[in-house]
């Protein structure tokens, strides 16, 4: 069986929800992880996404900031919520189909929205880029962690808010102390890649030789003519998934949608 998962930051799902739904149309992926829903679970526009087809829906959501919802097609046989750091941030959904959805061994998805880290990058003074770093940490022990490295069919995406690899930015001299690409927090989301033995996805079929990437700043007056980017969003299969990831697309044009999101979907397909 084919499926097809799209991640996509999307700013705020209320405000665009024109942009979400049409993305579905055209695009018609089987599961969308979005994050930075900002909204509570009560305040989510569930019947646009019912009426787009997406009937099964996963939310973990809280008021004006954060939040991580997974919208399905496929019948969802539990839904998991993880905190972390201690804090009551809404960053974590995870959806498990089993076989009647995927007609093999269950598989989990797991969305994330790593904290951004504000911006200076340092713990000493920077409580928001402490809390990065410690959830960065904690990555290695969490649930998605443990499933992966203990066999289970897994996928992990979101905004995980770490451009790692040097053509992962624009420029990686110039960016080397900009929050999102310094060293640390580099090491740091790799280690906790490579103790799971994720497959980076993306990374299979854009070598790391070349630039990619997934969100472009809106501080640029033009940011197509400038194409200063980072790839702050990512997709991750388990062991148990090794070459099972068949396609993958970073839908950079919308980024020139009106209204658009500064992030942009990425979308890849599984035989499962």
């Amino acid at each position: 069986m084919r499926l097809t998962v799209a991640t996509w930051n999307i700013n705020s799902v209320r405000l665009r929800i024109r942009q979400v739904t049409r993305f579905l149309s055209k695009h018609a992926p089987d599961v969308l992880c979005l994050q930075e829903t900002k909204c509570q679970d009560e305040s989510f526009p569930r019947r646009d996404f019912e009426r787009a087809g997406y009937t099964h829906i996963a939310l973990h959501g809280q008021k004006g900031w954060h939040g991580v919802a997974i919208v399905s097609k496929l019948p969802i046989a539990d839904i998991a919520r993880d905190r972390f750091c201690g804090k009551n941030d809404a960053r974590h959904v995870a959806v498990t189909f089993d076989e009647k959805a995927t007609r093999s061994k269950p598989l989990t998805i797991h969305n994330f929205y790593i904290p951004a880290g504000g911006d200076e990058p340092d713990p000493a003074i920077n409580e928001k880029f402490a809390h990065k770093l410690a959830f960065l940490d904690e990555l290695t022990t969490c649930t998605a962690h443990r499933a992966a490295a203990g066999g289970e069919r897994a996928i992990l995406v979101g905004d995980l808010n770490v451009a790692p690899l040097e053509h992962d930015v624009w420029s990686h001299k110039q960016l080397l102390d900009v929050v999102s690409h310094t060293p640390i927090e580099c090491e740091k989301l790799v280690h906790a890649r490579r103790a799971g033995g994720w497959i980076d996805v993306m990374r299979n079929f854009v070598p790391e030789t070349e630039k990619l990437y997934t969100w472009w700043s809106y501080r640029a007056p033009d940011w197509a003519k400038a194409n200063k980017g980072r790839r702050l969003d990512h997709i991750w299969a388990s062991p148990a998934l090794a070459g099972a990831a068949k396609q993958m697309t970073v839908l950079r044009d919308a980024r020139g949608w009106q209204r658009p999101s500064d992030h942009v979907p990425v979308l890849a397909s599984f035989d499962v």
